[in-house]
């Protein structure tokens, strides 16, 4: 298993702070917002990293991880440059090359976990067959893809309904078989000439292949606005200084 950590986007919901960084360098209490993704991968057990970014401040992520020794990594952090942002699925076909005949497990660089993922991983790195989404039960369902279950399966995920048949958000944690490419390849702009993670997914429901995991920690989209930052902030402080 190799991780993908997304580290693009343009982070106006985060403006004005977003205006002279990137929004995965700013803080979540004592260390940058990428830290916390980061850690989740190399805890889950996965050794080989590559992270895509983009904007004017992509070698901010290059001064601040170096190699991601760090990190305890054992081969060094690999980078991908997204020129334009045009959607996670893209930022995600950058690592093709880097990701070669291995599964991956994607995170989105603003996404806070508290709890381990490491038996997700393992499971699915043993049947490394379709992909695998993580759920969480949210207030705010018009803010983010929603999977709608029936009978224990995933029968619907739609992109930040209007009127939501559930409140359980796909969180930005995705485990994908190698052949994940592949389907990135055949996916049309949406009408934000995006290329869209959903749609990766509904391709996978579509074909019987989509597994969960209903996530049962802690769980901050950081990126999601100031109030959203602070929030995820003050969880955090809470959790007490944890060593890297």
């Amino acid at each position: 298993m190799k991780g993908i950590l997304l580290c693009g986007g343009s982070g106006t919901r985060l403006h004005p702070l977003t205006k002279v960084t990137n929004k995965h360098l700013l803080p979540v209490y004592d260390r940058p917002m990428v830290y916390y993704p980061l850690q989740t991968l190399v805890q889950a057990g996965i050794e080989e990293i590559m992270l895509v970014t983009g904007g004017n401040h992509a070698g901010e992520f290059l001064r601040l991880l170096g190699t991601g020794a760090e990190f305890g990594l054992k081969k060094p952090l690999s980078y991908a440059y997204q020129e334009e942002a045009l959607g996670i699925a893209h930022a995600l076909s950058l690592a093709e090359d880097f990701a070669g005949e291995s599964p991956v497990c994607v995170i989105l660089g603003d996404n806070i976990l508290g709890s381990s993922i490491a038996d997700a991983v393992a499971e699915f790195t043993a049947d490394p067959r379709g992909a695998m989404v993580f759920l969480k039960e949210v207030d705010n369902p018009s803010e983010y893809g929603i999977a709608t279950l029936k009978d224990g399966e995933i029968i619907e995920i739609v992109e930040k309904p209007r009127k939501p048949k559930s409140y359980l958000a796909v969180i930005g944690v995705y485990l994908y078989e190698p052949a994940v490419f592949e389907v990135v390849k055949t996916l049309e702009p949406s009408a934000r000439g995006e290329l869209e993670i959903t749609d990766v997914s509904n391709h996978y429901l579509r074909q019987g292949k989509l597994k969960y995991k209903l996530y049962e920690g802690y769980w901050g989209d950081a990126g999601e606005s100031i109030s959203a930052l602070l929030a995820v902030s003050n969880e955090v402080a809470g959790w007490g200084r944890r060593e890297i």
